[in-house]
């Protein structure tokens, strides 16, 4: 079906409606579902809109509007309801942080896609190929907390669902045909453990560059960092249309004493406000007076990698570039980083060992557990020879 000659979705604003889509969406037994947030507008972003699609409607939820969702958090969280996304983790997590939502069934058609081997997964590149539908880029930057939705706004957002359902019916058919159904099945249900955990409150030791400043230069950067990060907070603004990162290290390396010698920096607006130009001069005054903030101590979560487990490390990223390659995957379909750094340590020498870590799902345990043992046992000088 052509996207302009589909009907209008149902806007969905009282808790009265809610109800009637989660009766709804529990007869279906299944839902698309995609999130929008102000994250590119607001310091303190908030999810602002919520997509759904069934095989024959679409529905947009106006969290703005309503904001309690619990009927819907209720129905993701029983196991006979399957709700499909793509590039479910974002999604997972921002329900989780916002609405405290846990899902018990998901299919991501964004990992269908990669665990497949297609070459461009992300879903703009899949609609246009699978279905001959665009979408409009500009949206992707939209200010989605503003109101009321433009028919743009509302043309894009249920695009993102609509044909969803029926990429997840074609990506199982193709999985199950490659025999790669229980390897997708096992990387879904690892989805279904994603929670939002709150992050440490913005440091500047994060900014690019900041640690090839000198003392002087990091008490100005700090205290740079430190106002653009308040004031970005008191007006809700995202930090950078406040300073950005890179002119927060320019401010600090070069530290203009007058208006004139700030204007002339690099990304250093010809517009910026006077008010604004005196108050930058005046943290760098205060940077100036400051003593120099102490380097973080860092957090290696343990030792670091021995000679052994660095060999048994480099050994499993050369055996699983191979297998990437054999496969036509990226390599972190196989296995991330982090897991190959972990099965590095823990020096395994049977299958269960290897599944006592919890490192690996029954398929990888079951399809690559005997060729990680090998490269374990050889990588240590130990006898060959592993559990089977």
């Amino acid at each position: 079906m052509n996207p302009k000659s589909l009907p209008p979705p149902i806007l969905i604003t009282t808790p009265q409606e809610l109800a009637l889509l989660v009766a709804e969406l529990r007869e279906a037994g299944r839902f698309a579902l995609d999130t929008e947030s102000n994250s590119l507008y607001a310091y303190h972003y908030r999810v602002c809109l919520v997509q759904i699609s069934t095989d024959t409607s679409d529905f947009l939820i106006d969290t703005l509007v309503l904001d309690e969702l619990e009927p819907l958090r209720e129905l993701v969280a029983e196991s006979d309801i399957e709700v499909t996304m793509h590039a479910a983790e974002n999604d997972i997590l921002l329900m989780h942080r916002f609405f405290g939502f846990t899902f018990r069934r998901v299919f991501d058609t964004l990992w269908g896609a990669r665990i497949l081997g297609w070459s461009r997964p992300g879903l703009a590149s899949l609609l246009k190929k699978l279905y001959g539908v665009e979408l409009n880029k500009k949206m992707q930057r939209t200010n989605w907390g503003k109101r009321p939705l433009t028919p743009e706004q509302i043309d894009y957002a249920r695009l993102d669902t609509h044909y969803l359902l029926r990429l997840r019916d074609y990506q199982e058919e193709a999985l199950r045909r490659k025999n790669r159904w229980e390897e997708a099945r096992e990387v879904f249900a690892e989805l279904t453990q994603i929670r939002w955990e709150e992050k440490p409150s913005p440091s500047v030791w994060r900014l690019p560059g900041v640690r090839d400043l000198d003392p002087r230069q990091l008490a100005v950067a700090h205290a740079l960092f430190a106002w653009r990060e308040s004031t970005a907070s008191r007006r809700d603004v995202p930090p950078f249309k406040i300073l950005r990162n890179e002119t927060i290290i320019t401010l600090a390396q070069e530290q203009p004493a007058s208006e004139e010698e700030l204007r002339r920096l690099p990304g250093i607006s010809r517009r910026l406000p006077g008010h604004v130009a005196r108050k930058i001069l005046q943290v760098i005054r205060q940077g100036q007076k400051a003593p120099p903030p102490v380097y973080p101590q860092r957090r290696d979560n343990g030792s670091r990698p021995d000679e052994q487990e660095t060999a048994r490390y480099e050994a499993l990223r050369a055996w699983r570039t191979r297998v990437a390659e054999e496969r036509g995957v990226d390599p972190d379909v196989v296995l991330t980083n982090h897991v190959l750094m972990a099965l590095a340590r823990t020096g395994a020498t049977t299958l269960e060992d290897l599944r006592a870590t919890g490192l690996l799902g029954g398929w990888k345990l079951k399809t690559y557990g005997q060729d990680i043992l090998r490269i374990i046992t050889a990588t240590t000088g130990a006898e060959a020879g592993a559990d089977t």
